[in-house]
């Protein structure tokens, strides 16, 4: 178990799992949570990572800071998604291991598993075939991420839980359709199209892939709950072992914010992965469980976005 009083790092405090995360640490008890952004700390520049952690020591980091965008903005930029998360996990596993932390969490990312995956998706699937090429150079950063928690564990002793989050939603999350998944930007399209009357929505691909989704309450109380009790660097899958086709979830979501029109789909516009759901039966044994089921979480989600659209 982390020690309550002890300093806690959260790279990417303000992104949509680092403020959870954040929020959740609080809420069990931690009373010594330093938090960093891009404002803060420059995470690809190692002299700046490197004088931050001889300055503030952290006991314990969560290496949530990442860059990270929807299928359109991996496929423009693939140089930047790797190297920017390559420079990024490089330092901060330095670091960590400079400065002797005890316990520290790399967030990897369900796009680490093949393109053909076997499903349900098991954690010894990595690597084996190729990934999926609309958004490889962020998948090969985090597999490298990974191996690298690995090869610091087995060779210089320093233990990092490397929990693979499926697709995550909620509180916080992007809404820039240049930028964010698919379930925000759908909620973003049906809301903006029923506010405007539209008589109809486009969306990309055929809507026959299948996705899971996890609301970020319940991915920052797994990953208190993992550094509380997993022992390992082998990855582990976060997610509810529940999925859904794009077709059906985007009928959920129209349902939900009272859009009548057509919905049509754009089938000359890449699909991503086919199907994506992960065997969450390593983590339902460490005795968690994701608590929001999709429906309250779709419904949550659009009641902050309205929110946040009439604010603007």
């Amino acid at each position: 178990m982390l020690d309550k009083n002890k300093k806690i790092l959260v790279t990417g405090a303000y992104g949509m799992v680092g403020t959870a995360t954040v929020k959740a640490l609080k809420e069990a008890g931690f009373t010594n949570i330093k938090e960093t952004g891009r404002q803060e700390l420059d995470l690809t520049d190692y002299r700046e990572v490197d004088q931050f952690f001889e300055k503030e020591r952290p006991a314990y980091v969560f290496m949530i800071a990442a860059k990270v965008g929807g299928i359109n903005a991996n496929m423009l930029d693939q140089v930047g998604f790797m190297l920017e998360n390559l420079k990024i996990e490089m330092n901060l596993f330095e670091a960590c291991h400079k400065y002797k932390t005890e316990k520290n969490l790399f967030l990897g990312s369900s796009c680490i598993y093949p393109k053909e995956s076997p499903q349900p998706i098991k954690e010894e699937y990595l690597l084996t075939g190729p990934l999926e090429p609309t958004n490889e150079g962020y998948a090969l950063a985090k597999i490298s991420g990974l191996k690298m928690a690995q090869y610091f564990h087995k060779q210089k002793q320093m233990l990092t839980v490397c929990p693979m989050p499926c697709n995550i939603y909620g509180t916080n999350d992007d809404y820039d359709l240049e930028k964010c998944h698919v379930l925000s930007a759908l909620i973003k399209r049906f809301c903006d199209a029923k506010q405007q009357n539209l008589k109809q929505v486009t969306l990309w691909g055929t809507g026959i892939p299948l996705r899971e989704f996890i609301h970020v309450s319940d991915v920052a109380r797994g990953l208190i709950h993992l550094m509380d009790h997993f022992e390992s660097s082998e990855l582990i899958n976060l997610g509810t072992g529940l999925d859904i086709s794009i077709k059906d979830l985007a009928h959920l979501i129209a349902q939900e914010v009272g859009f009548e029109g057509e919905i049509v789909w754009d089938s000359s516009m890449p699909n991503g992965m086919l199907k994506k759901c992960m065997d969450i039966n390593k983590l339902k044994a460490l005795g968690f469980e994701a608590e929001i089921d999709l429906q309250s979480g779709i419904q949550q989600s659009i009641q902050e976005y309205r929110c946040l659209s009439s604010f603007h």
